[in-house]
């Protein structure tokens, strides 16, 4: 029966219905196949959203949105150009810059790709860039956000665990530096290559200016960071005090946010929280559906039957969610799999908040993998450009990825030395 469920979701995903619906469906399917009451519905829904933390998400989401009406998304670029525009592909590695420094912002991919593409893609293209580079480029930099805290997947999968949200936190900070450089020492090399521009060097007064009018959108990461961190606020408290900042920076700061806009970017924040929260509420309804057809027992039984080896089974679980994520919502996919994949790595001796991290940057990668990469398909139609031209130019990205994926499953020492150092 459970297969049936799972090709009916595979079904309703291959027609292009929202996941959520996807989700909804073949679990209706399940209930009346099987004679459940339906009241277990709204039970199910509403037990997967009664959690304190999840209420973080609106709040986060809110901020982001404040924050990149608020001006804060021109700031940070023109910041990361001042430092690297005179470097050649300069622009290029600012808009890498921007997406490291925009993390503690949105803490989504799709949301960094939109927000940040919607800038520098057509500058990039006015400058002489490849339309194809441009996309790849932005598309691969925006998976750095959700690594480097504050993260919305870092709270769901926290949520989904029992793990701590300040030590994850913690742990994805140098995973998410390392991927940062890494696809700058490669944007460096092709610019180089190909011979993309540079800008004339900023001056000492340009980049103290840069730092200036950037120095309120760094601060909230530090607040949010060092706050959940420290103890001072839990992750829900935190996104709170960012909504309240985010406001009064950009109303009173920029001044860019006035009664007018505040109405729509609530309103926008609300549509995206409201399906977000959907999607939580039918993931736990599905969640239950397979745990009450054992097949987390299934899969745990099939994969440790393959191998008991550490790095065999996460070799194992690596491509099955890189394969995941090309085609599914990085929440999605967490909601679903993270919970079972979980166990299986337990039961090898593989530390939580280190899986954590693995699983995360899977699904990230599956974001710019294509040709499904969801990520991808933002970029490309921001910049008008076919999606088999970007996916052609995001392979060698797409590579760097993978290479930091390798080293950070084989050594969880990067993963776990700040948490280990800091908070215990």
């Amino acid at each position: 029966m459970i297969w049936t469920v799972i090709l009916i979701f595979a079904v309703c995903l291959a027609l292009r219905f929202p996941i959520a619906f996807s989700l909804g469906i073949s679990c209706l399917i399940y209930l009346l196949i099987k004679k459940i009451p339906l009241i277990l519905i709204p039970m199910k829904l509403y037990s997967g959203i009664d959690v304190f933390v999840l209420l973080s998400i609106p709040g986060f989401i809110l901020a982001g949105n404040l924050m990149n009406q608020g001006g804060l998304t021109a700031k940070i670029i023109g910041f990361c150009n001042h430092l690297l525009g005179h470097i050649r592909g300069g622009l290029a590695l600012a808009n890498i810059g921007a997406s490291m420094l925009f993390a503690g912002i949105s803490g989504t991919a799709v949301s960094d790709t939109a927000s940040i593409g919607a800038v520098m893609i057509p500058a990039m293209k006015k400058e002489g860039y490849d339309a194809d580079f441009s996309c790849a480029v932005t598309a691969a930099s925006s998976t750095v956000g959700p690594i480097i805290p504050p993260s919305v997947p870092m709270i769901i999968a926290a949520t989904l665990s029992g793990l701590s949200v300040g030590k994850l936190f913690l742990a994805g900070a140098i995973p998410g530096l390392l991927l940062g450089v890494g696809l700058m020492i490669l944007t460096y090399y092709l610019a180089r290559k190909r011979k993309y521009p540079k800008h004339p060097k900023s001056n000492l007064k340009q980049i103290a200016k840069g730092f200036v009018d950037t120095f309120w959108s760094l601060l909230m990461t530090f607040i949010i960071l060092f706050g959940i961190i420290g103890g001072v606020f839990t992750p829900t408290e935190a996104s709170i005090v960012a909504v309240i900042y985010a406001l009064c920076i950009g109303a009173f700061v920029y001044k860019k946010i006035t009664l007018k806009n505040l109405a729509v970017i609530t309103l926008d924040s609300m549509k995206t929280s409201a399906s977000l929260m959907v999607l939580i509420g039918f993931a736990n309804l599905f969640g239950w559906i397979l745990i009450t057809e054992q097949l987390p027992q299934i899969i745990s039984t099939e994969i440790l039957g393959f191998s008991t080896n550490k790095y065999v089974v996460l070799l194992l679980i690596n491509l099955l969610l890189i394969f995941i994520g090309t085609f599914m919502e990085t929440i999605a996919a967490l909601l679903i799999l993270f919970p079972i994949l979980l166990k299986v790595a337990v039961a090898v001796e593989v530390d939580p908040i280190h899986f954590a991290i693995i699983a995360l940057l899977n699904l990230m990668i599956g974001l710019t993998t294509p040709p499904l990469g969801i990520c991808l398909f933002v970029a490309s139609s921001i910049g008008k450009v076919s999606i088999s031209k970007v996916s052609k130019a995001s392979l060698p990205f797409l590579a760097v990825s993978i290479l930091v994926l390798i080293l950070v499953t084989l050594f969880p020492e990067i993963s776990l030395a700040l948490p280990n150092l800091i908070l215990e």
